[in-house]
Formats: structure tokens, C-alpha cells, sequence
């Protein structure tokens, strides 16, 4: 079980680094990052050419607390993307590259997209 485990986190790093090598966030457009743990999904915006991370949310976060609770993965997730793309436009970024980080693109990963699609950013 535990080799099984590793072989596909393994298999997840491959595909990360695959996809990193064509995908890089610029200051115009910087990259939209997702992770999701097996409780979490934590999403951020990153600037690699000065490596600084201009906005980022979570499920963690106090502000959203509140609202997720009842609600399933994905929904959160939406909402994570939601929050996300209200920093970003508070913060004048209304243009980012997306970065599935080796996940497939459905469930929480496509649930953030969509969040921040919905407020209005143009991934």
C-alpha cells in the first residue's frame, strides 16, 4: 500500500516538472498553482521571474471558514477559486496561466478554474 502510494505521488512530481517546463508565470500573466491535499485545497498566484507569490487562498482561510461548512470538495474549491480571483482583481491581475501541478483537470482542480472564471479572471 505504502509503495503504491509513493510510485503515484511519484508519478504526480513527473507530470508537475513535465508541465512546469512549457508553463511559467510572468509579471503580465503569472501562474495560477493548485495543490490539493486529501482535506485542502490551496490555490496561489506566482510571479516566477521575481519568484514571489502575489495572491493565494486556501480553505483555511478565516474568510471562508464559515461558508464552506456542509458544502463538498469541489464546491469549496469553487469558492477558493472565487476568493482567489477577488484578490487577484483587487490587486489589478486579470490575467493568469493556469497550473493543474500534475493533477487531472476535473473535481477540486477544475472546481477552482471555474471559481475564478465565474468573478471574472481570464485563465
Amino acid at each position: 500500500m505504502i509503495l503504491n502510494l509513493e510510485r503515484k505521488r511519484q508519478k504526480r512530481q513527473k507530470r508537475k516538472r513535465s508541465i512546469r517546463k512549457r508553463i511559467v508565470g510572468t509579471p503580465e500573466r503569472p501562474r495560477l498553482s493548485v495543490f490539493r491535499s486529501a482535506k485542502h485545497t490551496y490555490a496561489q498566484v506566482v510571479d516566477d521571474y521575481s519568484g514571489k507569490t502575489l495572491v493565494a487562498a486556501s480553505t483555511l482561510d478565516k474568510e471562508l471558514r464559515d461558508q464552506l461548512k456542509g458544502l463538498k470538495k469541489i464546491q469549496q474549491a469553487q469558492k477558493v477559486g472565487e476568493l482567489l480571483a477577488r484578490r487577484c482583481l483587487e490587486k489589478d491581475i486579470k490575467k493568469v496561466v493556469f497550473d493543474r501541478c500534475g493533477y487531472a483537470y476535473h473535481g477540486r482542480v477544475a472546481g477552482v478554474a471555474a471559481g475564478v472564471r465565474e468573478k471574472g479572471l481570464q485563465v
